[in-house]
């Protein structure tokens, strides 16, 4: 019998420290120097895999809210030094976890280049929008990001050309916050048919709710939408200061 077979292989060992720095990078209470300690480690550890535990860090929000920050931000600037050997870890955890995701978006857009970013956010959206979450958080942290970032949502510009088909499905959220950032998202975008049927659809489904349904004639408004063929179950639903002009658009008075 050989060492390897008394202490189990390198890589296990590696495994199994990893695993218990997650545990003691993740704790909420405690002394905050424990938690620092931890970061420290990792980053002077500098492997993909401790740069993937260090991410864990943004996922909690310790008692100490001074302390949170600090920690939080010290994490921050580990994983931007640690340059293209972060990128594959943030973007695992982005893909992962429910929570910290602001903090993960913020690493990676300092780590590569906005249109990168915009990649990944369009993907995350892709696949939530096919999956049941019952906490809205991620898919309205992504959908925030599109909204600060406009610039990019522009016709024939890859990867945002593929950003409509992600929205569509978010239309049918369980969430009205979710319904009415991914109409916001969409109001920005190059009107196409599916986008403009896909919000009288929701604004003929949500017609008792006032939330969505003027989020969704100020959507249809700013594309400069008609609602032909649906032109009576829209007039019904019309709230000042929204009105059809003769040609059947969406017009905002004053």
């Amino acid at each position: 019998m050989g060492l390897l077979d008394l202490f189990g292989s390198r890589e296990l060992r590696d495994q199994n420290a990893l695993r218990k720095l997650a545990q003691k990078v993740t704790q909420k209470y405690g002394p905050p120097e424990n938690r620092q300690k931890v970061i420290d480690q990792l980053g002077e550890m500098g492997t993909p895999a401790a740069l993937g535990v260090l991410c864990l860090r943004f996922t909690v929000r310790a008692d100490v809210g001074i302390s949170d920050d600090e920690e939080k931000e010290t994490a921050r600037r580990i994983l931007v030094e640690a340059g293209e050997r972060a990128v594959g870890p943030v973007q695992a955890f982005l893909a992962a976890q429910e929570s910290g995701v602001a903090w993960g978006l913020r690493v990676l857009s300092e780590l590569v280049a906005t249109e990168q970013v915009l990649a990944t956010v369009v993907g995350l959206l892709t696949r939530l929008g096919r999956e049941y979450t019952r906490d809205p958080e991620k898919k309205l942290v992504l959908l925030s990001w599109l909204q600060e970032h406009p610039h990019l949502l522009v016709a024939g510009r890859a990867p945002a050309a593929s950003l409509e088909p992600a929205l569509l499905p978010l239309l049918e959220d369980f969430s009205d916050d979710v319904r009415i950032g991914a109409t916001r998202v969409l109001s920005k975008l190059p009107l196409t048919e599916p986008g403009r049927d896909a919000l009288i659809q929701l604004l003929l489904r949500d017609r008792d709710n006032a939330r969505v349904r003027g989020d969704v004639l100020q959507a249809l408004c700013d594309l400069g939408a008609g609602v032909k063929g649906h032109r009576p179950a829209v007039e019904a639903l019309l709230v000042e200061p929204f009105f059809l002009d003769k040609e059947g658009r969406v017009k905002r008075r004053g």
